[in-house]
């Protein structure tokens, strides 16, 4: 399957608002379906120099982007944490399992790693969440805490989120 990575734009709103609402992504993310395209849009036109957000599209048969995922970095805005930051990633329901998720790790981390010269980097997963945990331990990161019952599902039961790290990175 062909997909471009490349940095986001403030028109993909709407369909970064479609993924945070998509059933199958909605699940295992702090959003709501309520949210709507202008909170996208704001939050990408107000990326500071310390986020760094990219989006995997998939051209559809219109010659349209399709966005079918996308990965943040933020580092630390602290001078005395700066040399970490937090990923955060989505991917679309149809084109989980296809690498993705994959190319998008890689892309992120040879940003902090060789552009950013974090040495750490770490990130949150809901402990059901086990194909995107995977995707995790493959790069190498790491169970570092269970941070509590984060989230809430349709069935009122509580799921416990992890925060998984990457150590050591150059």
């Amino acid at each position: 399957m062909d997909f471009l990575i490349r940095p986001i734009e403030v028109s993909d709103g709407k369909g970064i608002n479609e993924l945070r609402r998509m059933q199958g992504v909605f699940e295992n993310i702090l959003g709501i379906p309520s949210e709507r395209v202008k909170r996208n849009e704001d939050f990408i036109m107000n990326i500071d120099s310390n986020h760094h957000q990219l989006v995997a599209v998939k051209k559809t048969q219109n010659c349209e982007d399709i966005i079918i995922g996308t990965v943040g970095l933020t580092v630390n805005p602290n001078p005395r944490t700066r040399h970490s930051g937090s990923i955060g990633i989505m991917i679309h329901k149809d084109y989980q399992n296809m690498r993705v998720g994959t190319a998008l790790m890689q892309d992120i981390i040879d940003i902090a790693d060789n552009w950013l010269m974090l040495i750490r980097v770490e990130l949150g997963v809901f402990e059901d969440n086990e194909r995107a945990i995977h995707l995790y331990e493959k790069f190498g990161f790491e169970k570092a805490k269970e941070i509590g019952q984060e989230r809430l599902d349709f069935m009122e039961k509580y799921f416990d989120r992890l925060k998984l790290e990457l150590d050591g990175m150059k």
